[in-house]
């Protein structure tokens, strides 16, 4: 009977795997190249005869980009990349990723394009051909202008390259990188930069049956017309890592971290600071590897926090408190390496914080200047000036009441019993005295 069940099961009528359908939606980045990364080989492990990258996107990190479309060439599972539904788009790194995958194919009134990269702290000159002005003639060209012709001319060759891959429209990827044009899908089919139109996942499994496509190096003919279709949803590690590695997110969580271990180690046995500070600082760490963090704006950021700290202890006139602020200031705005909207820092997060930081560090300050000017009420200190009675007649060494205390007292000049005396210095135990007015009271 089991011999009979598992010829049942390996033969032809056994169900295929069904088609996996992978959703790409809004900015691309750490944690979608993850998500595609882990669906490929789910997909690949489940024998599923395809993959479909439901795209609608803006952008995303370049680092991502390529990680998602290495994952797409390596995959032996073949990749239909389909902008939809109606009204989505696949622009820059959608664009390219869309170029990667064995087949493309977009919904009615979707778009693509729109790929040109954009120089960091560049000019609004940068990219322009050269006007032949009087720099024209001595072989230099500006920085930014340089570091973006590398840029637009590496992201070019990429696209062609892809293109070049798959058989599509070359010239037009290049013109989307160096000219930001974008396309319509029926203009996209009409100059071949995509494959098929379909208005829905099942309208675009039934046009790709019996359509032969090479992935891995392997040959095969899909037949996916009636095929199931698994949506593979984001598990909670990639909800996890989407937060962690949101630029707000990960700036707050080494701000809390920091100002946490300064707590601790100002209150040395708290222990929930540091326990908490560390965690932080080590998650926000891990965000930071996974995206285009600029060092130089890290290490402006500590470096201000730590000049804050310092002005509570190092009277400098508020110098260190105002370069701390600056330093702070510019390393936030520096801290990540990258020219997409959505993977910026706010600047009114900035604000805010930087607002908060200086409140609290001219609070503590006030807060330390006032406490310097009030008197000693405690300790051995505040025992110097302290009035009190003589308990007995005194010639050297003694007995005096002072605060209500009995003390041992110390004197170079003869007292008489109930004498008011007042207190010089302290040597150990002994209370050194002398000779105070009758009415004294105070100090």
């Amino acid at each position: 009977m089991l011999l009979v069940a598992a010829l049942w099961l390996a033969s032809p009528h056994a169900a295929p795997a069904p088609v996996a359908l992978v959703s790409i939606q809004g900015a691309i980045g750490p944690a979608t190249a993850d998500f595609v990364s882990r669906s490929l080989e789910r997909a690949a492990k489940e024998g599923a005869p395809l993959v479909v990258l439901r795209l609608d996107t803006p952008g995303g990190l370049d680092s991502s980009m390529r990680d998602i479309i290495r994952d797409i060439l390596a995959s032996p599972v073949p990749v239909a990349a389909w902008v939809g539904p109606s009204g989505a788009r696949a622009a820059s790194a959608g664009t390219f990723i869309l170029y990667a995958s064995h087949i493309a194919a977009m919904a009615p009134a979707t778009n693509l394009g729109a790929a040109s990269p954009v120089a960091i702290g560049g000019s609004p000159e940068a990219g322009k051909p050269d006007s032949g002005g009087k720099d024209a003639n001595k072989g230099t060209a500006p920085l930014g202008d340089t570091m973006m012709r590398k840029v637009t001319n590496d992201a070019s060759a990429y696209i062609r390259s892809l293109a070049q891959l798959r058989g599509r429209n070359a010239n037009w990827a290049e013109r989307a990188v160096r000219e930001a044009v974008s396309l319509s899908a029926t203009e996209a089919k009409k100059i071949k930069v995509i494959d098929l139109v379909a208005e829905s996942v099942p309208a675009l499994l039934a046009a790709l049956d019996g359509r032969s496509v090479e992935a891995a190096g392997v040959k095969r003919t899909l037949a996916v017309s009636d095929a199931q279709v698994s949506n593979i949803e984001p598990d909670w590690r990639t909800r996890v890592l989407s937060v962690i590695t949101n630029p707000s997110v990960a700036y707050l969580m080494i701000l809390v971290g920091i100002y946490a271990l300064i707590f601790e180690f100002t209150n040395p046995g708290l222990i929930l600071p540091g326990v908490v500070g560390a965690i932080c600082i080590l998650i926000a760490m891990y965000a930071f590897q996974l995206l285009p963090v600029n060092y130089a704006g890290l290490a402006l950021l500590l470096l201000g926090i730590a000049f804050m700290v310092a002005e509570v202890w190092i009277t400098s006139h508020g110098a260190l408190a105002v370069g701390g602020l600056a330093a702070f200031v510019v390393g936030s705005v520096m801290l990540l390496d990258t020219d997409v909207p959505q993977f910026e820092i706010p600047y009114a997060l900035i604000g805010g914080v930087t607002a908060a930081s200086a409140t609290f560090l001219f609070l503590l300050l006030g807060m330390l200047v006032r406490s310097r000017r009030r008197p000693v009420v405690s300790g051995r200190e505040e025992l110097i000036g302290a009035p009190g009675e003589a308990l007995e007649d005194i010639a050297g060494e003694g007995w005096a009441r002072v605060h209500g205390e009995r003390w041992r007292v110390r004197t170079r000049a003869p007292l008489k019993r109930g004498q008011a005396l007042r207190v010089a210095a302290i040597d150990g135990l002994v209370l050194e005295v002398t000779h105070a007015p009758e009415d004294s009271t105070g100090r």
